[in-house]
Parts: structure tokens; sequence; C-alpha cells
């Protein structure tokens, strides 16, 4: 089977949410199957000829969005893909949905609680969680390259870029890039969204040793627990679909708009704000925040379904 088709190009939208403008780059809308942050990182094994390989191994969350891209990468290429996972819940396993669900019907063969085995041959090949990896530089260059030709196209000076992140190789290797592009007035800020800010900076001094490449980080004062259902959380995500019309996802990106917004020596130079797609994951997050949350409902609109929070 031939590799996958993906376009890395993607469009940029002017949005006002809060009484600010922002730039929003579109990655969601890069591919049907193959979108967001996760395009990027794994482009590197789309565009590349591999003759030998017959299987991808990887491991995280069962429902990672990282998994989900992997199972379209093996299954285009005719690969074998077997992911390893901590837990999987058993609600989940008898009532599969969200990324769990299409990753196995893409074929995915997912085992539980046991260890993630080293490949011992050279027809396979180890693919770290959330592509947390050198390979990853290869497909954001290609980002950075598009946000600097939008720059100059625009005519914007000075840019600050903000993204959410889990193992924050995407801001890393954006960051990098465009301090080696000589793009000194474009800025990197980005949120640690998995563990804290010590988590965050251990991920990037694994994939890069030189400080000066690392994107700043912002934080709130309240601690978040990755994956736990926060009202302020939801209720974030929900004015953002309601005010922009664009549905992010649940578990990165109200955190991420949060933080952004508690930073106002950001948000006062023109701010583009990368959406990273994952929205297949609201399939899972969004019936939780429901049963949680039952007095926020949605009501459907002109056209659309808008949510509104209950007085």
């Amino acid at each position: 089977m031939g590799a996958l088709f993906v376009k890395l190009h993607s469009p940029v939208e002017t949005i006002v949410f809060e009484g600010h403008s922002f730039y929003l780059k579109r990655d969601d809308l890069l591919h049907p199957d193959f979108c967001g942050n996760k395009a990027r990182k794994f482009h590197y094994f789309l565009e590349n000829d591999f003759q030998d390989i017959t299987k991808i191994i990887s491991y995280g969350s069962a429902q990672s969005n990282a998994m989900y891209s992997l199972s379209v990468l093996a299954k285009t290429r005719g690969w074998r893909f077997e992911y390893y996972v901590k837990h999987i819940a058993n609600y989940l396993k008898q009532n599969p949905h969200g990324n769990y669900k299409a990753a196995l019907e893409n074929g995915m063969h997912i085992t539980e609680n046991r260890p993630v085995p080293i490949p011992a041959d050279n027809h396979t090949l180890l693919i770290e969680e959330g592509g947390h990896q050198k390979e990853a530089e290869y497909g954001i260059k290609v980002l950075a390259q598009e946000i600097i030709d939008w720059q100059i196209l625009k005519g914007i000076e000075e840019l600050n870029i903000f993204l959410p992140s889990g193992t924050g190789t995407m801001a890393l290797f954006l960051q990098k890039t465009l301090i080696k592009a000589k793009r000194v007035q474009i800025r990197v800020y980005t949120c640690a969204c998995v563990g804290d800010n010590s988590y965050l900076k251990k991920q990037f001094f694994e994939l890069e040793e030189n400080e000066k490449y690392h994107p700043a980080l912002l934080s709130l004062e309240k601690k978040y627990h990755f994956g736990k259902l926060y009202r302020e959380n939801y209720e974030i995500w929900l004015k953002l679909q309601q005010e922009t019309g664009v549905v992010f996802d649940l578990l990165y990106d109200p955190l991420g708009w949060r933080t952004l917004l508690a930073h106002d020596e950001v948000i006062s130079k023109p701010t583009l704000y990368i959406h990273q797609g994952g929205v297949l994951g609201n399939e899972s997050m969004l019936p939780r925040y429901k049963r949680k949350y039952k007095n926020i409902e949605c009501i459907e609109g002109v056209g659309d379904f808008w949510f509104v929070a209950k007085q």
C-alpha cells in the first residue's frame, strides 16, 4: 500500500474571543484522518521510504490522539500496529468510542499492563509516546516556514505564538527552527497540560540541550491535573465554540486558552494560536463533562449547535 498523502499547509483565520483579536492557525483542517500536531510530528514517517518496516510499536493512553494517527499511518502502509497501555477502563472496553474505537477499527493490536518491547530487528519502528522524538522536527520545520511566509505576507513585525503542550515537542522544535531562521521577532509560548513546568522542561532537555532554543513557559496559579474535569475548562470550551464557531479539543485547549488569556503581556502583541486538532477525543470527553455538569446545557441554534450555561 502507498503512503498517505497529507498536504502540510493550513489556513490562518482571524477570530475574536473575550474581546481580543487572535490569529488562528487551523492545523485541525490538514487532513480528515491525519491532522493537527500529529500530522506535523509524524510527517517524517509519511514522507520517507521504509522498505524494510513491517510493524510499528508505540505506547501511551487508551484515548491518545497519537495512537489514532499511528493507526491510520500503519493501515495505509500495510504495517502491523502494536500499542501498549497501562490500563483500559472497563467501560471503554465494553463501549468502545473515540480514538480507541477508531484505532481498533484501523487494525490496532492493543496490549494492557505489559512492558513496551524494544525492537530487536530492522523491521520494527518504535514511536515514542506522543511523537516525542527527533524525527518530529522534520514536519515542524515545515510549519515554521508556513508561519514565516504568512508573517511576511501580512507585514506583521512582531508575533507571539501560543500552543498548549503535552510533551512540548511541537513548541520546542517550532521555537528552535524560528531562532535558527533568525526570526527573533517571533516568540513561542506554551503551557504544561501534562504535569508541571518542571516536567515540561525535562521533556525539552531530552530533545534539545541548548536552552536558548526552548520556548517560554506560561502558567496559572491553580494546579490542574491532566484528564480531570474542571467546570471552568468546560465553560471556556463552550464559550469558544459560541463566540468563534470553532470546535477545539477538550483536553488541552481549554487550559491553553485560559492560560493565554491570563497573560496580557503576550496577547498585547499580535498572537497566533495553533489549533493542534485532537477533536476526535471529544467523543469521549464531552459525555463525561455533560454527566458531571448537568446544569450546563446544549441548545440548537440557527444552523448549528450552540452551548449555553444555565443561570
